[in-house]
């Protein structure tokens, strides 16, 4: 029997946390292992390297949801998946928190079972949370310099690169394109090199802010 996902929920309002626990704790397949208040529980928790994920509020106190996710980014070599939680799927700090490394993000209106399959989706599988959320986000995001190394892609890996930004997994990119999963997971680990990104996520927003996508 597969063990439960460990969820860890950061969030200051003690009523969001006990509603998402109370959610997430009748599901057999996942197990809430920590609560905190702020961004600094948030570091506690997940040098701690008992969360497989983290539910985050973007809004707290003394550190908030983007500066810890920043921290446990790069300072964790194996950080737990953060799903960010916000009220406005609009909000540009729900933007700054994915180019912070976060892996997804949800909102705190969402129904229970969004709730439930964006937890599994992040932590289990390698497509990309909300693609149409993400894409309206990067349109509304001030434009940036594209980043060092778009140009060094080659036409293959564009074309995954290009597939993963509307959402496909790993197979269903394999069997757009006529390719083996491990050949797909080469070409985007040689674009998470080229882009010098950590994740999927990452290298899809380095897409959009470069105009590949």
């Amino acid at each position: 029997m597969t063990a439960p996902l460990r969820i860890a929920l950061i969030d200051d309002e003690a009523l969001i946390r006990s509603g998402f626990a109370a959610i997430i704790g009748a599901e057999p397949d996942l197990e809430v292992v920590a609560e905190g208040a702020d961004g600094v529980d948030a570091l506690t928790i997940a040098r701690s390297g008992k969360a497989d994920v983290l539910l985050m509020d973007v809004r707290m106190p003394k550190v908030d949801g983007i500066a810890a996710t920043e921290r446990i980014v790069s300072e964790l070599d194996r950080p737990p998946k953060i799903l960010v939680v916000t009220t406005f799927d609009n909000d540009d700090y729900v933007w700054q928190a994915l180019r912070a490394g976060a892996d997804g993000f949800l909102l705190k209106r969402t129904r229970l079972e969004d709730l439930l399959a964006a937890v599994r989706l992040v932590a289990r599988t390698d497509a990309l949370l909300f693609p149409e959320a993400v894409r309206r986000l990067a349109a509304a995001a001030p434009k940036r310099k594209p980043p060092k190394g778009i140009g060094d892609l080659s036409d293959r890996e564009r074309e995954v690169l290009t597939l993963a930004a509307r959402g496909l997994s790993n197979a269903e990119i394999a069997a757009e394109l006529f390719l083996g999963r491990e050949t797909v997971k080469t070409h985007l680990s040689s674009v998470y090199t080229k882009l010098t990104v950590r994740d999927r996520t990452q290298a899809v927003i380095a897409a959009y802010e470069g105009g590949l996508v």
